[in-house]
């Protein structure tokens, strides 16, 4: 049985002193809840959000980083830099990072690769435009997407790797895949890595939906048989909300 992984992404917002008050809100709101909780939160706010979880049940995570481990990258952060301060969780290949930022499916095969190498836990994205979701090529790209963000693991890493399918179109939006669509398009990206890794590999990896995620639909998109938990964007920054959807099922 998967468990249920929820991780909020906060995406380019608080201040290290929001953080820290976010932090001591929301851990008792969340202290007794079966899933795994997450929060990928700005450089900035990592290494206070990784003290004031000390001793909780909630892990920290990155946004991103870059694919190599030191070098002449002004501006980037490499995995070691991340790992070294206690970060356990990276999102890669963000719909936002690909849009604005020029990821490539090359670009994020690297980073997950790097994750690896470094013991990080890589959340990987993947998901589809409105333009291509009305022509009908919605499974086509999310089976692409999921097979180069893949190539090149071992089926240990493939079993440890989340994949959070995040339709471009309903990002910050307000709109949201019905459970069903979102169950349907996960169980594509399942069935990609059942092709190429087999049952027992695919059985065990957790796929995450994310876009417009509330406490309102939840619970109904977390009890569909393949969606294993949420990457929630603008609903995770607000303590109380992203609590409700962390405990969607109490």
């Amino acid at each position: 049985m998967r468990k249920k992984v929820i991780a909020g992404n906060w995406k380019m917002n608080m201040l290290p002193d929001e953080a820290i008050a976010y932090m001591q809100a929301f851990e008792p709101l969340v202290k007794e809840t079966k899933v795994e909780v997450i929060l990928c939160v700005p450089y900035t706010d990592l290494f206070y959000c990784i003290m004031n979880a000390q001793g909780t049940n909630i892990k920290i995570g990155a946004q991103n980083m870059h694919f190599e481990e030191k070098g002449a990258y002004t501006g980037e952060v490499s995995p070691k830099m991340l790992k070294a301060i206690g970060v356990e969780y990276v999102i890669i290949g963000h719909s936002e990072r690909r849009q604005y930022f020029s990821e490539t499916d090359e670009t994020v095969n690297k980073k997950v690769k790097a994750a690896f190498a470094n013991d990080l836990k890589p959340i990987v994205c993947v998901g589809e435009t409105l333009e291509e979701r009305e022509s009908g090529k919605t499974e086509g790209i999310i089976r692409m997407q999921t097979r180069l963000a893949l190539e090149g693991l071992s089926d240990w890493q493939v079993q440890h790797t989340i994949i959070a399918y995040e339709p471009i179109w309903a990002i910050g939006t307000g709109k949201t895949a019905t459970s069903e669509d979102a169950n349907s398009s996960i169980k594509a990206i399942r069935d990609e890595i059942r092709k190429i890794y087999g049952d027992s590999v695919a059985e065990e990896v957790i796929i995450q939906y994310g876009g417009s995620v509330k406490s309102s639909n939840a619970k109904e998109l977390f009890s569909t048989s393949d969606i294993d938990g949420g990457l929630v964007g603008g609903a995770s920054l607000q303590p109380e909300e992203f609590s409700k959807i962390v405990n969607y099922d109490a």
